[in-house]
């Protein structure tokens, strides 16, 4: 982002309207209730504070646009209306919708029109849900909250949301403290991903510096000069094979291997594809120490043995009957559902779509 300085301030000149030709992001949308008042525009200043870039007049209906040029890199910006804060992400130059309620503008956010956005919103309704129930002080201590906001880092801790989740609050509270060792592991896999994937980015320096000013009182055994990634534990898996023997992805994490764990059902629609994809990238990388653990979700058991036998790799089944916590356990609500085990049986991300898998089983190689 360039910046400009005017009597002494800085003003981020990439979200500034003006009538430059630049191909632009956006945002806009409304809040209910706003009519001709305003919000600012703030963008992170890299050491963990906002300042403010620019003011959003709020029209008629309570509609507003504001928009920027695109900072080179994934980014978070806020708008502030009456003392709370939304956030919403953008990645180049895309446009994102932002609706509220004047009366409650921070809760009643809502994001969409892209995939960090909707992500984010995936993020917000969690914690709205469990602040709801429970009341504001439990967010920051609700473990199944915890768990679930940790699997969205895991889909990929090198991306905006994972940064807006390291550093969300709820109240003064951090949802994920760096005092806590497991929580200080979850930023680690974020400052560890930060740092091998996007080493331009000016919040790695911040992540990094969070992890590593936290590390030797919290984990005092641990390595003193360099990020590495977390202990990641992953919900234990042991079912049988089609040949009756019990296998367990412990077990198949632990030889030092890259591990495919894919949820799949063979009589599922793309299910063949999926198994071709699959078999090429076993085929052309099983040599460099691959191995793909597929749990089968088939309705007929003997049809599933018919097709497992057949495959590579190990295959065992999740009967539908007695096998649904295993599903609650990686969240896994449409097939195929995908995760990649490095090299240490650190579960380190979930693949959304199979035209990435083999670009993504790539980094770990």
């Amino acid at each position: 982002m360039r910046f400009l300085r005017i009597g002494g301030a800085l003003i981020g000149c990439a979200v500034i309207l003006s009538g430059c030709s630049e191909k632009k992001w956006s945002a806009e949308g409304t809040v209910t209730g706003a009519d001709g008042k305003q919000m600012i525009l703030e963008a992170p200043n890299g050491t963990g504070g906002w300042y403010p870039v620019d003011t959003v007049e709020i029209g008629k209906g309570g509609k507003f646009e504001v928009s920027g040029l695109p900072a080179g890199h994934p980014e978070l910006y806020r708008l502030t209306f009456a003392g709370e804060s939304a956030y919403f992400p953008i990645d180049s130059l895309e446009t994102v919708t932002i609706s509220a309620d004047a009366a409650s503008f921070q809760r009643s956010v809502r994001l969409s029109g892209s995939e960090a956005a909707d992500k984010m919103q995936e993020v917000n309704d969690l914690i709205v849900k469990v602040r709801k129930e429970k009341g504001e002080e439990a967010v920051a201590f609700d473990m199944d909250l915890k768990r679930q906001l940790a699997e969205i880092i895991l889909r990929d801790p090198a991306d905006i949301v994972a940064y807006y989740i390291i550093f969300h609050r709820v109240g003064d509270t951090r949802v994920f403290s760096p005092t806590e060792k497991s929580d200080l592991r979850i930023i680690g896999a974020v400052a560890n991903a930060y740092t091998q994937f996007r080493p331009a980015d000016p919040r790695t320096a911040l992540l990094k510096d969070l992890y590593l000013s936290n590390r030797k009182a919290v984990m005092p055994s641990a390595a003193a000069d360099t990020i590495v990634a977390q202990e990641m534990k992953f919900p234990e898996i042991a079912l049988y094979d089609e040949a009756g023997e019990e296998r367990r992805l412990s077990e198949a994490a632990s030889k030092g291997n890259v591990v495919i764990l894919c949820f799949t059902s063979y009589d599922a629609q793309g299910a063949t594809a999926l198994n071709v994809e699959l078999n090429k990238i076993y085929s052309a990388h099983k040599g460099q120490g691959l191995e793909i653990f597929q749990v089968g979700l088939d309705a007929d058991e003997f049809q599933w043995k018919q097709s497992a036998k057949n495959l590579p790799w190990i295959t065992v089944y999740n009967a539908p009957k007695s096998g649904a916590q295993i599903l609650s356990d990686y969240n896994i609500n449409t097939l195929p559902g995908i995760f990649i085990l490095n090299r240490n049986g650190d579960l380190v991300e979930r693949v959304e779509a199979v035209n990435r898998l083999e670009s993504t089983v790539s980094r770990y190689l």
